[in-house]
């Protein structure tokens, strides 16, 4: 059963949609307050709320950098999902209120991998994939600009909005982390896509974007024409959908712990407290 668009999980979803892992297995939500959980928060299509914990793997080991005041944590993602920004301002906001210092990793997750190059309408991709109406689909853009407006974030819209492939702009990144700019530049692909409805497949786009961040241009080309990273990319993709993960944000607290969806600053700042308890009383 289709959901309507992503307006009641606070998530986006691969299509088609992957099967998670075995149930019955912790999720970071638990031992805090649900009537703390937004009501809408990380709900799949079928209505059954991911449970899992992860342990410390490869691509989620700690850096030597990690300490008790220092918490990992990795965010599986997309570029074309919105719910992956919004949690991540969310986020933003409850490392802000506990004073927590972290080492943020991002890794690629592409929700539509078959997407062509030229992409397609995002109104047509909506409704063909979660079967919107058009007056759903208008209420839930609504619904993210009002959102984002209150965590600094500016969604435009238009009839040209598309849906584009990912995978070159998850190279970049890949190669970002490598120059100490990942992060920086996957805010800005955010821009570029949700604010600026620049073409994130479009390699002249992707350079620009990387130069604004402070990343050569050129090494930025041979990253792109070399597909150098391509494998790397696959291969986290790869690693992250075999352990369950469906859909994104996916957010995993110091190599264990597993939070879905944009669930707001209040659960995201009781999850936090909760691993820094555990690890200091470790």
């Amino acid at each position: 059963m289709k959901s309507h668009f992503y307006e009641n999980t606070m998530m986006c979803h691969a299509w088609p949609q992957r099967q998670l892992g075995p149930p019955g297995i912790r999720h970071a939500s638990e031992g805090i307050t649900k009537e703390k959980l937004p009501l809408s928060s990380c709900i799949l299509a079928s209505g059954n709320r991911p449970l899992m914990k992860l342990m410390p793997m490869e691509h989620t080991m700690k850096s030597p950098s990690d300490t008790l005041d220092t918490m990992q944590i990795d965010i599986v993602s997309d570029v074309m999902c919105p719910w992956c920004v919004i949690g991540y301002k969310q986020l933003e906001q409850a490392l802000t209120a506990t004073g927590l210092k972290v080492d943020l990793r991002w890794h690629p997750f592409e929700l539509n991998p078959g997407m062509p190059q030229d992409g397609q309408n995002l109104a047509e991709h909506i409704a063909e994939k979660y079967g919107s109406t058009p007056a759903q689909s208008e209420e839930t853009r609504a619904r993210l600009q009002h959102l984002g407006a209150d965590l600094g974030l500016e969604f435009n819209f238009s009839d040209r909005s598309r849906i584009v492939n990912t995978f070159r702009a998850h190279q970049l990144l890949d190669w970002a982390e490598t120059q100490s700019k990942q992060h920086a530049l996957k805010l800005a692909l955010f821009a570029a896509h949700f604010t600026d409805e620049l073409d994130v497949s479009d390699d002249g786009v992707l350079v620009q974007v990387a130069r604004s961040v402070g990343l050569n241009a050129s090494d930025a080309t041979d990253v792109l024409s070399s597909g150098a990273y391509a494998q790397s990319v696959r291969d986290k993709q790869q690693f992250w959908t075999s352990r369950g993960i469906s859909g994104v944000p996916s957010v995993i607290f110091s190599g264990k712990y597993l939070l879905t969806g944009a669930q707001g600053a209040e659960t995201y700042a009781d999850v936090l407290r909760k691993v820094q308890d555990e690890t200091a009383a470790a």
